[in-house]
């Protein structure tokens, strides 16, 4: 794996978010829409995470947000940022979350 600079790390803009609300994709089997509150505004993400977690079950949970990814149209829907979760490539993935209750929109550093 490269290294990358250090002043590249700083251009990343990671935040913690709360997910509000969890909507099913109406273009898409495997996508929820997602929407979420990074502290100044409220966001919607298109991820691929409705074979991993039920709707209910992401309600309220606070997550760490790539929120100055560049937006992207995903089957129609706008996403504005992404939410970062670890794969282990053998069909587990889980979201990336905060062990301790914090202000939404907390930078990560």
């Amino acid at each position: 794996m490269d290294a990358i600079k250090f002043t590249d790390w700083q251009k990343l803009d990671l935040r913690v978010g709360e997910i509000l609300e969890v909507n099913n994709h109406p273009n898409a089997d495997k996508l929820y829409i997602i929407k979420i509150d990074v502290g100044d505004k409220k966001i919607n993400l298109v991820a691929g995470l409705k074979n991993y977690y039920d709707k209910k079950e992401l309600v309220g949970k606070k997550v760490i947000i790539f929120t100055n990814l560049e937006q992207k149209i995903l089957r129609g829907i706008k996403s504005e940022g992404m939410v970062l979760a670890a794969d282990d490539e053998n069909g587990k993935v889980v979201l990336l979350t905060i062990d301790r209750n914090i202000k939404n929109g907390s930078k990560i550093r």
